[in-house]
């Protein structure tokens, strides 16, 4: 059995556990013989990842879930493959996250993106039970509560567990955040009220989808936020700000009969 490598008490990430980047992060949080599984990334890891994981002595049988914090590719695209292998596991995600995982919407996944060439397989998947905000899994005897944290996609969530926040594609390490995108289901309001909940909040920690686990830094935060504000009103993010100022301007120019050359 190869040593556990936790990041915390009780939770483990795959990418730290195997000492190289296998895609997401992927989180195992364990408790007495029960665990459970946020995010499992590409298809193509999934069996790499429950071999490491039984190298480790978790039993198969005792996943309870397979999280999904939302319905992106690079988070789900090995779902489907990880449900067979962990059949007593429960696959669950937000109620938003479910139509595009079962229909396989491949622009909302992200599975396809013409313009720049990408197109991967997205197998079906139905989600075994949704759950939003509030709602509570137990593992042995820990909980992690569910929080709706909308603005990157509209099925994002969190988890909070103690001083943790399993953070999703909220924010990183670098201050960056999960990607805005119109087809997507981007809101720039919403991921502004999803980053202060977690800036006031006690959390101590974010345990994020990409990259190394930080502290939660009241400052990083705040910069992010204003960052995100000034998104808002620019045309960079198109249908994505609420509007664009310089319109205004010319208008108004357009009106008085100014000159502006």
């Amino acid at each position: 059995m190869r040593n556990r490598r936790e990041l915390f008490p009780h939770v483990l990430e795959m990418n730290h556990q195997a000492r190289r980047r296998l895609g997401c992060c992927v989180y195992l949080v364990h408790s007495q013989d029960e665990w459970l599984l946020i995010d499992v990334g590409y298809e193509d890891t999934v069996r790499e990842i429950i071999d490491l994981i039984r190298n480790l002595d978790f039993q198969l049988s005792k996943c309870r879930y397979i999280v999904a914090t939302h319905a992106d590719a690079d988070h789900v695209q090995g779902l489907k493959l990880a449900k067979e292998l962990l059949p007593s596991a429960q696959t669950v995600g937000h109620p938003l996250a479910a139509a595009p995982l079962a229909n396989g919407d491949r622009i909302l996944t992200y599975a396809e993106i013409p313009a720049q060439g990408i197109s991967i397989n997205m197998p079906l998947v139905t989600l075994d039970a949704t759950i939003n905000e509030g709602d509570v899994l137990k593992i042995g005897d820990l909980e992690l509560t569910t929080w709706n944290t909308p603005g990157h996609t509209q099925s994002q969530l969190a988890f909070r567990m103690g001083s943790l926040l399993f953070s999703g594609d909220n924010i990183f390490r670098d201050g960056c955040v999960g990607n805005i995108d119109a087809h997507h289901g981007s809101d720039i309001a919403d991921f502004i009220k999803s980053l202060e909940r977690i800036r006031d909040s006690e959390v101590e920690w974010l345990l994020p989808s990409h990259g190394p686990a930080f502290k939660n830094d009241r400052k990083l935060l705040n910069d992010t936020i204003s960052r995100l504000e000034k998104y808002q009103h620019m045309a960079d993010f198109g249908t994505c700000a609420v509007d664009w100022p310089l319109l205004d301007e010319w208008e108004d120019e357009l009106v008085s009969g100014k000159n502006t050359r």
